[in-house]
């Protein structure tokens, strides 16, 4: 990714997935890793993979937990150099029975808890004159499909937060990424497929289609050495055109899947 020997950097969701696969490269290279997560148990066994890596529990989707975790970190390890958030949820669900409460918690856990998390190291790097922070967004807030309205609309959210901070905060010092990643074969993907599943994720997983979470960190780190603004690692790029050339296209494709 980047030169990270010896300095401190948060990961969100470190505890699986693609947040896991960055914290323990990170910790190889000598960096000094806090990973944040709500599953206590994968916590424990991550961090006990390397002296390097330390553990604490946050949930990303209340402001004043985010707020004393990080000023933890801080305190206990140095300044923050590198903020990779990879912390999200993404069940599949029709807009009719998806219910007012769910759709308000994923916001608050995929969409403000990217603000949090954000605004909260923020600060300090713009007073240092540097920093990385590297976001998870999705092509899913592009890219839409059925089943998975909200989430979609929570990760089309992420994007354009991101993508406005990345230029209001262009000659401070501090670098913004925004990964917009495909579905990719992770914990997150099973969270789906437990739920209401879109048939075209049914039928990736089916058919070994979908990403390489351990490639799909390689594509991030390859954008990151570039210092791309956005990042789509991948067939994202092709799924951003598609969907922005041929958008009806796309829908009878996608729709497709679900007869």
């Amino acid at each position: 990714m980047i030169n990270m020997a010896g300095k401190v950097a948060i990961v969100t969701g470190g505890a699986s997935g693609m947040g896991q696969i960055a914290a323990r490269r990170l910790a190889k290279q000598g960096a000094r890793v806090a990973i944040f997560d709500v599953n206590d148990q994968a916590l424990k066994d991550t961090a006990a993979e390397s002296d390097n890596i330390t553990a604490f529990h946050c949930d990303i989707s209340r402001l004043q937990d985010v707020e004393e975790k990080i000023a933890e970190v801080a305190n206990s390890l140095g300044p923050i150099e590198l903020l990779v958030h990879a912390a999200a949820l993404m069940p599949g669900h029709s807009l009719i029975d998806h219910t007012h409460e769910d759709m308000e918690r994923l916001f608050r856990i995929n969409y403000f808890g990217t603000t949090y998390v954000v605004k909260t190291v923020l600060p300090d790097m713009v007073a240092r004159g540097g920093g990385r922070i590297i976001v998870f967004g999705s092509i899913a807030g592009i890219a839409l499909v059925p089943k998975m309205g909200a989430y979609c609309a929570t990760k089309a959210a992420v994007n354009a937060y991101i993508e406005v901070l990345q230029n209001e905060i262009r000659n401070t010092g501090v670098r913004v990424h925004l990964v917009c990643p495909p579905a990719v074969n992770t914990p997150l993907v099973d969270q789906t497929l437990s739920t209401d599943t879109p048939g075209s994720i049914i039928e990736a997983k089916k058919n070994g289609r979908l990403g390489d979470p351990e490639q799909m960190i390689d594509a991030i780190e390859k954008g990151v050495r570039k210092d791309r603004d956005i990042i789509y690692p991948k067939e994202a790029r092709l799924l951003y055109l598609w969907r922005a050339l041929l958008p009806q296209l796309w829908w009878k494709v996608v729709m497709k899947f679900e007869k």
